[in-house]
């Protein structure tokens, strides 16, 4: 089972509750315009790309981006100096331009909801194993960098 408890896991099962809630509470509300269109893309499109920097600035500095396995190295270039958790906010990203995207409007309140269980479940535990293993690196970067934006 733990093997299905990873974030993208979680946006999957997201994403399709949002997909699905106007079926069951149809409140025939829209925003569809061109603007949205384009807001949808950009935060598709901007949460993609911020994932894949950040992974392959992981990758590049050959340290885990698995939610439980154990940095090797505390990066804090790149994506990483805007936001400490840029994997997961682009997971964010994606859930809001998918919502955009389908028109889901009542799907709205799964953004924040998403972004808390994402914190409990998975951002505090993996800052406090990255506390306890690089210590003072750990504490300056949080003084420079948010967790989010």
């Amino acid at each position: 089972m733990k093997t299905f408890d990873i974030p993208p896991v979680w946006l999957l099962l997201t994403v399709l509750l949002a997909l699905a809630l106007p079926q069951v509470v149809p409140a025939g509300l829209s925003l569809k315009s061109p603007i949205i269109d384009l807001l949808s893309a950009v935060l598709l499109g901007g949460g993609v790309i911020l994932i894949a920097m950040a992974v392959s600035q992981m990758r590049r500095m050959q340290t885990t981006f698995h939610p439980r396995g154990e940095a090797a190295k505390l990066v804090t270039g790149g994506v990483f100096k805007w936001s400490r958790n840029p994997i997961y906010l682009g997971y964010v990203l994606i859930l809001a331009g998918v919502i955009l995207c389908f028109d889901t409007i009542l799907s709205l309140p799964l953004v924040p909801i998403f972004l808390w269980f994402i914190e409990k479940r998975f951002v505090i535990p993996e800052e406090n194993a990255l506390r306890k293993k690089f210590r003072l690196d750990f504490a300056r970067y949080c003084q420079k960098t948010r967790r989010w934006v």
